[in-house]
């Protein structure tokens, strides 16, 4: 095994283990403040918008601007529009897919 398989599973491994017995032996009760519980909650939106805006404008280290923008534009409008997020994912495929047929890529 590479040093990086090893690496990796050790933090598996320990991720595991804090996430099961953490709560255990670190919890005693202990509430969060209310204002870091709101805090929480609202973290992974922009987590998540980031991440997605990421990986579609982004390749191997450069800016690209490809028939995915036209994908997530679709699911933008689609969710504004409160279509259910099954759809959502079926209309940015769909229209990802339509944009690249026509644009010959």
């Amino acid at each position: 095994m590479s040093d990086a398989v090893v690496v990796m599973v050790a933090l598996a491994a320990g991720t595991y283990v804090l996430k099961a017995f953490g709560p255990f032996f670190l919890a005693n009760g202990r509430v969060l403040p209310d204002w870091l519980t709101r805090f929480a909650m609202l973290l992974p939106t922009p987590l998540l918008a980031a991440l997605v805006i990421t990986s579609t404008l982004t390749t191997d280290d450069q800016i690209i601007f490809d028939a995915r923008i036209a994908g997530v534009v679709a699911a933008m409008v689609a969710l504004a529009k409160r279509v259910p997020f099954v759809f959502v994912i079926v209309i940015a495929a769909a229209v990802t897919a339509l944009w690249r047929l026509l644009a010959g890529l």
